[in-house]
């Protein structure tokens, strides 16, 4: 085998580990939980007074004017249903939540039409 060959062949391997997760960052930018879900990273900050909903493509934002999203709160033993709304760069809601370490929220956003579920815990 040429030496070119094992080099393009190496080049090509290192270009797909690196895009497999070496560059993919899921770490929060805005002090939330994040979790992946089709390729897009989802960071949700939950706080008492409001609930906010990022969305990232590889690192990119994604563009939510035309979204949507419902949210299932679950704290202990009380569900509360949220409607988030485009604000900025973000989806949000205000008022007033039942939030802190344990809860669980089930996200449902749809941009364009497609409907994608994130699920997370808070911290």
């Amino acid at each position: 085998m040429k030496l070119s060959t094992v080099l393009a062949a190496l080049a090509i391997a290192a270009a797909g580990a690196a895009h497999a997760g070496g560059t993919h960052d899921h770490s929060p930018r805005h002090g939330g939980v994040v979790v992946e879900v089709k390729d897009l990273d989802y960071e949700l900050v939950a706080r008492p007074a409001s609930i906010q909903l990022y969305l990232r493509d590889h690192g990119q934002g994604v563009d939510i004017s035309k979204a949507s999203a419902r949210l299932t709160l679950l704290t202990g033993t009380e569900k509360q249903e949220v409607e988030l709304k485009p604000a900025g760069g973000r989806l949000e809601a205000t008022g007033s939540f039942k939030v802190g370490p344990g809860s669980k929220a089930v996200a449902v956003v749809t941009i364009n039409g497609r409907a994608s579920t994130a699920r997370f815990t808070i911290q």
